[in-house]
Formats: C-alpha cells, structure tokens, sequence
C-alpha cells in the first residue's frame, strides 16, 4: 500500500467557528460516557471472551456502574450522552433501557468496539450497520451522534456516518469549539472535539495484562479543574471521556461527583448533550448562511 506522505494538513476542515452559546453561557461541558461493557476486551482480544476474569471487567458496568452513574447524574440534574457499543446492548439491554428511561442520549460507538482502520472498509461497514442494527431493534432509537471505538476516524468512516445519516462525531481532538467537517463530496458530520485529559481510562484502568499506577482522587480532580478552568476562558467545550467500568468505581465515582459539583457552583457554563450542542451549531450555521 502507498501512503501519502506529502505535506498538508490532515484535516481540511477551516478551525472551528465561534458561535456564541446558547443563553449568554460562556462555555459548554459535554459529559460523555463510553459504554463499552465487555466488547472493548473482545475488541482487544477475542481470545478474552473464554478469559471470565478479564471479561468481569467489562460486566461491572451493568452489575454496579452505569446504575451508579445514572443516580449520581439525577442527583446533579445532568443529561449525558452514553455512547453504546451493539453488542453491549444486545447482552444487557436493561441497562440500555434504564439510560434511555432516566432521559438521557444514546450514541452510536460501533458493534464490537473494533478500532476503525483504513484498508478496512468492510469491516467498517460491518461495524456501523450492525450498531444501528442493535439500536433500532432492542431501543427503537437511530442514533445521532458517533464516537469512534479507540478514538480513531478516517476520511471513508466519515463519509460513511455521512451516509447513514449520522448528525455528529466526538472523537478527533484539534479543536477545542465544534466545527464542521470537509469531505471529498461535500459537507460531513459536525464534530464536537474531546479532550483527551478527561478520558478517564488512562487515570483509573489497570489490568492484569496491562497494569499501571493508578492516579489518585486528588491528582484527576486537579487535572479535571484547570482543563475546565482554562476551556471556561477560552469559551470552548470541555468533551468529557469516562467510562462506567472506571468511573463507576468507588473512588473514581466520588471525583466525577466532585467534578460536578465544582463545575455547578457557576452559573454560565452549559451542560449538554452531544445531540443539543449539534443541534445548537446546525441553527447558527444556518443563521450565518442566512445572512450571508
């Protein structure tokens, strides 16, 4: 295979406009959640899936986790987006249903939490539709948003979401404001960037095949704050990471609630889900297109 290597941007798409926020709000803080149960062991390795242990894991986010999580969000009046892998909704479709029944968005993030790689449209077909698949017969919900599995994206999945009318990604991380990106055919999805400090899979994952010091309340909490502090100056969207196999841990659930709980003592920041920070860039992408 050829790769291009000359020099150009790998994103096309011009920086990010700065559309105000909606209700005078200086900022926005968009919590994610990356349900991937055990899929993202077998996505690993398929081997895993006779390896019980490793795959507990991933099954403490139906026993423990998410319902943890979603009694910590009431408690703080969040709405949140969960992106589900299919093949964590079809093997716990329960917890799906309560995510749905406490209000809040369900995303798309593949089928079997495969990495998307170019050279590997198939695959990627397979993953996509087979997601959409899951989502429509176990929810009835077809999906808005899109976070890749193992945060990667390439030119033919974006156009590919765009064919299957996919509203939004959140998964690259050059920007720090939503924006709109460019494809060979015309307009992709709008992107809603992450920031990488609040995936909180390299703070608090440790494993037996990949163990690693774990970070500390204190440490998270204080990377968390001052990411937001400066997002908040900046006016930018502070894209949050967490999953409920981690976050959904005892000492890992009391930092997201003091995370909260910081966040609320101001009153110009606005918490969103992916679908309504989209939505929000579609109105003023239309107002500015009216005007012109």
């Amino acid at each position: 295979m050829m790769f291009d290597r000359e020099p150009h941007p790998a994103n096309p798409a011009p920086p990010a406009p700065s559309f105000p926020w909606p209700g005078g709000a200086r900022c926005v803080l968009f919590p994610g959640f990356d349900v991937d149960a055990e899929s993202v062991w077998i996505g690993m390795d398929q081997r895993n899936v006779d390896r019980l242990v490793t795959m507990s894991y991933g099954g403490y986010e139906a026993r423990v986790g998410v319902p943890k999580i979603l009694k910590l969000l009431a408690r703080h009046e969040v709405k949140a987006t969960f992106f589900i892998t299919g093949w964590t909704i079809m093997a716990h479709p329960a917890m799906c249903e309560a995510i749905l029944a406490h209000g809040h968005e369900v995303a798309h993030h593949g089928y079997l939490h495969l990495r998307p790689e170019p050279g590997q449209e198939d695959v990627m077909v397979e993953e996509v539709d087979r997601g959409f698949d899951a989502m429509m017969r176990v929810l009835g919900v077809k999906p808005k948003g899109y976070r890749a599995p193992s945060g990667e994206s390439s030119t033919g999945l974006l156009q590919l979401l765009t064919d299957r009318g996919i509203q939004y990604s959140s998964s690259w991380r050059d920007d720090i404001r939503p924006y709109r990106h460019v494809l060979p055919n015309g307009p992709g999805p709008i992107e809603i960037p992450v920031n990488y400090s609040f995936d909180d899979w390299n703070f608090g994952m440790t494993h037996r095949s990949g163990s690693r010091a774990l970070f500390g309340r204190e440490e998270v909490l204080s990377i968390w704050r001052d990411e937001f502090d400066q997002m908040r100056e900046w006016g930018g969207v502070t894209t949050m990471i967490m999953h409920p196999q981690v976050t959904g841990r005892p000492m890992r659930y009391r930092i997201l609630d003091e995370f909260l709980t910081y966040v609320r003592r101001y009153d110009d920041v606005w918490l969103a889900t992916g679908q309504e920070i989209a939505a929000h860039y579609e109105r003023c992408e239309r107002d500015c297109q009216a005007a012109e």
